[in-house]
């Protein structure tokens, strides 16, 4: 008689689902440049990213799932918060502690903020996730994400008597109540450079274009010129 084994990749697609199935009910009312579809896009990202990489595909989705379940920026700073709630699920559902340390400091490391200070981590896991998450905050999602954010803060759009401020360190950039616009040169314009994988890369050559292209465009409006 054929014996059918059951494919190695059953249980780790049903631990993927019961960790959508957390992370839609945790971000429920979130806001909405960090709510689940925001998620679901970082995930499609990095599943398309993790394509052309050689890395761990189980771990690269659970970090992308969960690498926003709780944004330092909307709980008064905290950065241990995200990484030890994530750990807390992931221990509840059997994950192994190594894939769960893992998943942590990909989730203290990847973010733009994290590569203003000192990183003490690194992995290819890591590049796909944080590629990702970045291809996220650029182009036409990207912008609508800024302005969402800006306006969630109460963040005048632009003011051309506030220059950005450049060459930030973590705490200043933690600290920024700048107009939208400062953001595009204050991060979004600098991701393209950023990019680990070439996928990202291409991917974000074309959307940095579009950011280039919308900046135009509001300095013209912005100054009547058309």
């Amino acid at each position: 008689m054929k014996v059918v084994k059951e494919s190695p990749k059953l249980p780790n697609r049903e631990l993927i689902s019961q960790t959508v199935q957390f992370v839609k009910q945790t971000l429920q009312g979130a806001e909405s440049g960090h709510d689940w579809w925001h998620i679901q896009r970082v995930w499609n990202n990095a599943i398309l990213i993790s394509n052309t990489e050689q890395a761990d595909t189980f771990i690269i989705e659970l970090a992308a799932l969960l690498h926003d379940i709780a944004d330092s920026k909307f709980h008064d700073g905290d950065e241990e918060i995200g990484p030890q709630k994530a750990g807390e699920f992931l221990k509840s559902i059997g994950i192994e502690d190594s894939i769960i340390i893992h998943i942590q400091r990909i989730i203290r490391n990847m973010s733009f903020k994290a590569s203003l200070g000192q990183i003490d981590f690194h992995s290819k896991e890591m590049e796909v996730v944080q590629d990702a998450d970045r291809l996220d905050a650029i182009g036409a999602i990207g912008i609508a994400r800024a302005f969402t954010y800006g306006g969630f803060k109460n963040r005048e759009l632009y003011n051309p008597e506030i220059p950005p401020a450049l060459n930030m360190n973590k705490e200043e950039y933690k600290k920024s109540e700048a107009p939208t616009i400062n953001h595009f040169y204050e991060k979004l314009l600098l991701l393209k450079d950023k990019m680990n994988t070439e996928t990202g890369l291409r991917i974000a050559e074309e959307r940095h274009q579009f950011m280039l292209t919308y900046l135009e465009q509001f300095y013209n409006e912005w100054n009547g010129e058309q």
